[in-house]
């Protein structure tokens, strides 16, 4: 056999035999000999084969392989040792949610404890924009899906969730108010709608139709609205604004009267519930919970059946005279406590509810009466004859008359050219300051405001000091939203706003409440309440009380005193005599409460305001005259004369509230 055979070159490769990088060889045939049945053996050269793979390339793969697994490792060591705990948390945040547990609202109860505000079940349809589809095209049918179980469209969907966009991982409500049988469908179908789901909340429901005698009627006391208010849900200003007190966006919130001003106190104190949810958003299992506090239940100083006869009474005489807007204030002088406060037109704060359509709100705000407008403490007007009793205080304190300064009034004063009338033709002759006040005598109050020859009056500046005094030209403090200050003129106002400058017949028409001077029937009210409690003035307020519903436990909020008027008891009871010769003297102008069982001390008020409208018709009073119990006020707007309308309300609900009050166990002393 050919030694050859298999290496035929083999001197050249003998020429490798003595290379260093010879270590390997490379078999690349073998031979098989038939007749030994044997593979011969190979020839023992000492020569090998050429590697096929270069010493340098390996070093290279093998580097390259080092840092890939390098990497690796250092990669995972960075997302399990360094961010593990980071990663993890945000694991268990896609599967483990913490929800708020919104807490029951406190309810609102009148003086005599019955329920004015409750709560009802309210279905809504929520949208979670993190669980939707992720898929812009599988998204948006989603929504027009929804859209359309909600007779709404993609449109206001989109834009709903545009409003609350950073809110990602929280329910939008998309709509509510939703009726059982169109929850329980939309409920069926979200089943296969990431995202969107149904839950249940609730919303106010307003007691509104109580009755004179107290019990549930047929007929709504819309009056009631001005005071209780009404909740809606939250805004993203809201959200904005209260950011601190952790609002979400499916709340509500008070929007008006006792719900805003008590917000805090209603609403009470979210529990939370952190769940597990699957990747729809649905909850899955409950893994903790802490129970939500209920809110504080409200007791008001309003007697509903004293609102709703007053607001009865008013809407008789005001639709016999064709009169549409008016006010009352009903108040115990003693305390400050609210009684009763009526504003005309009202309207159902149950419209409000949860949230309003567009096409009821635009009813309300396009009606020519602004019922929604609170007219017993936030609409101005002049006070016509109302305010004569501030400075009858005013010039006797001050010493510019006394109970025996008489002036002659023969129907009115002439002076610059300029006639200022009395309001009766003729004049009331001799007049002192009890029967100025009983009969309204203009000419008496010309003298004491602006003075007239010899006599020095208070002047503008004294006049306006005395009003402030009383509280007129700033707010009250009443606890409720929208309190108007009113408003004083003065010669520097004059000058800067008219520029012109203050003539002697500006003050004389301050003196009789004409003019610019403006005031609310709260303000009026509580100047006769301060003249009735013999200088004391009490802060008004619609609120006396809380209790924990859990306990039971009832915190009374104390009256609080505002001022106390430095005028001395003698000069106090003149005034107080002249309002009550007002009803009971010869030609007192409030003669229709003579009739009452108890008596009373009042005044009329006559304002004009236009030159082509009628003037508006108030009266103030208290009783009994002695031992006062209640201030009655009543404003009806462009009716005329106070005694014309204003008084016999006020008569027909006195009279009622002397029998109302033998019924409640409060016989009225008449000593």
């Amino acid at each position: 056999m050919n030694k050859n055979k298999f290496f035929p070159d083999i001197e050249g490769i003998d020429s490798l035999k003595h290379s260093r990088h010879s270590t390997q060889w490379v078999e690349e045939s073998f031979d098989f000999d038939e007749k030994t049945q044997r593979q011969p053996s190979i020839p023992k050269t000492g020569r090998f084969v050429k590697s096929s793979l270069r010493s340098q390339t390996a070093w290279v793969g093998f580097t390259i392989m080092a840092i890939i697994c390098a990497t690796f490792i250092g990669r995972v060591f960075i997302l399990q040792i360094i961010y593990g705990g980071e990663y993890s948390s945000l694991a268990i945040g896609n599967r483990v949610r913490t929800i708020a547990l919104p807490s029951q609202r406190g309810l609102i109860f009148d003086a005599q404890g019955r329920q004015l505000a409750q709560n009802i079940p309210d279905f809504e349809v929520t949208v979670t924009p993190q669980y939707l589809p992720k898929d812009a095209l599988t998204r948006e049918q989603e929504l027009k899906h929804l859209a359309a179980l909600i007779d709404s469209t993609p449109i206001t969907v989109r834009n709903m969730l545009e409003i609350f966009h950073s809110y990602s991982f929280e329910p939008i409500i998309i709509k509510n108010n939703l009726d059982y049988t169109t929850a329980l469908s939309i409920q069926i179908e979200a089943a296969n709608m990431p995202g969107v789901q149904i839950q249940e909340g609730s919303k106010r429901k307003y007691l509104l139709n109580i009755e004179p005698n107290g019990k549930i009627g047929t007929t709504s006391t819309l009056s009631l609205s001005h005071v209780l208010g009404y909740e809606s849900k939250v805004s993203v200003n809201d959200l904005q604004r209260l950011q601190s007190q952790n609002y979400l966006p499916s709340d509500n919130i008070g929007e008006t009267g006792v719900e805003a001003v008590y917000e805090t106190v209603l609403r009470g104190t979210y529990g939370s519930e952190k769940i597990e949810v699957n990747a729809k958003g649905r909850k899955q299992n409950i893994i903790s919970e802490i129970p939500s506090t209920p809110g504080q239940n409200i007791h008001l100083t309003i007697d509903a059946a004293m609102q709703a006869k007053m607001e009865q009474i008013m809407n008789t005489y005001m639709a016999k005279a064709g009169k549409t807007k008016g006010a009352a204030v009903v108040l115990d002088p003693n305390t400050g406590n609210i009684l009763a406060l009526v504003s005309l037109p009202g309207f159902n704060n149950n419209d409000f509810s949860g949230g309003i359509s567009e096409t009821n709100y635009k009813k309300y705000i396009q009606n020519p009466n602004h019922p929604l407008f609170n007219r017993a403490i936030a609409g101005t007007y002049p006070s016509g004859s109302t305010i004569k009793p501030a400075y009858a205080l005013a010039a006797l304190q001050d010493g510019i008359i006394t109970p025996y300064t008489t002036v002659n009034s023969t129907g009115g004063i002439q002076t610059s050219g300029h006639f200022y009338p009395d309001w009766l033709a003729g004049g009331h002759g001799i007049t002192n300051v009890r029967k100025a006040l009983a009969q309204s005598v203009n000419t008496f109050f010309y003298y004491i405001g602006g003075g007239y020859k010899k006599f020095k009056g208070m002047g503008v500046n004294r006049m306006v000091a005395a009003l402030k005094s009383f509280g007129f030209g700033t707010p009250l403090g009443i606890d409720l939203p929208g309190e108007a200050a009113g408003f004083l003129p003065s010669p520097a106002w004059k000058l800067k706003t008219k520029k012109q400058p203050w003539y002697i017949g500006d003050t004389y028409n301050l003196s009789i409440g004409q003019g610019d001077f403006l005031t609310t029937p709260l303000q009026i009210a509580f100047m006769t309440s301060a003249i009735a409690a013999n200088g004391t003035q009490y802060k008004p307020r619609v609120v006396d009380a809380y209790t924990n519903p859990v306990t039971g436990k009832q915190i009374q909020i104390p009256p609080i005193k505002l001022r106390i008027y430095p005028i001395d008891k003698a000069n106090m009871r003149i005034v107080q005599l002249g309002l009550n010769d007002c009803v009971y003297a010869v030609g007192g102008s409030c003669h229709g409460l003579s009739y009452l069982p108890f008596s009373a001390a009042a005044k009329t008020g006559t304002a004009q305001w236009s030159n082509i409208h009628d003037t508006h018709a108030w009266f103030t009073s208290y009783a009994p005259f002695n031992h006062p119990r209640i201030v009655v006020t009543v404003l009806i707007e462009s009716a005329g004369e106070g005694s014309g309308i204003s008084e016999p309300i006020t008569e027909k609900f006195y009279a009622w509230w002397g029998q109302y009050e033998k019924k409640l166990g409060s016989p009225v002393d008449n000593k």
